[in-house]
């Protein structure tokens, strides 16, 4: 793993609380020339340390009927592999939006997006759980979502009491 220098750490700092800011306001923020934020930025790309730029979207303002459920995996590691094989068998499904290597008392979590419940289960039941290596899973549906990746979904209203001291 390579070390990043401080510019390179800020710049990855701005862009992930909002990435469509440009290279020139980035340069303008950080007191540095534009070019230098620009070849900051390509090197990060090309390290694969900036992966995606993706927009935050809070779903449940649309008519979207799509049902996410997160899925708690207990395995038996592969000899010679481990958790790795048995991962990326997992998150090469196109319903899985991610997978995580877990402690505590399953070994991975795995997010899944479904058109419905049943969609959901049924990949549950036909592909995840006939792996050779699963044990179990636990299925945990998301009903609501109140904040992704620190964004705060809801309307929250100010608070406009007086405040009181004695």
């Amino acid at each position: 793993m390579k070390e990043l220098t401080e510019l390179k750490l800020k710049v990855l700092d701005l862009l992930n609380e909002d990435a469509r800011r440009s290279p020139t306001l980035l340069s303008t923020l950080l007191g540095v020339d534009v070019e230098e934020v620009k070849e900051a930025i390509a090197e990060l790309e090309a390290d694969h340390v900036i992966v995606k730029y993706a927009a935050v979207v809070n779903w449940s303002k649309i008519e979207d009927e799509t049902v996410t459920a997160l899925i708690e995996v207990q395995i038996t590691p592969e000899r010679g592999r481990g958790f790795e094989g048995i991962a990326e068998r997992i998150y090469l499904y196109p319903q899985v939006k991610s997978v995580y290597l877990m402690s505590g008392a399953y070994d991975l979590l795995v997010e899944v997006e479904g058109r419905n419940l049943r969609e959901v289960a049924n990949f549950v039941s036909e592909k995840l759980s006939t792996i050779d290596s699963v044990l179990s899973t636990k299925t945990n549906f998301i009903l609501k979502k109140y904040k992704q990746d620190g964004i705060i979904f809801e309307d929250r209203e100010e608070d406009n009491r007086l405040i009181v001291s004695p």
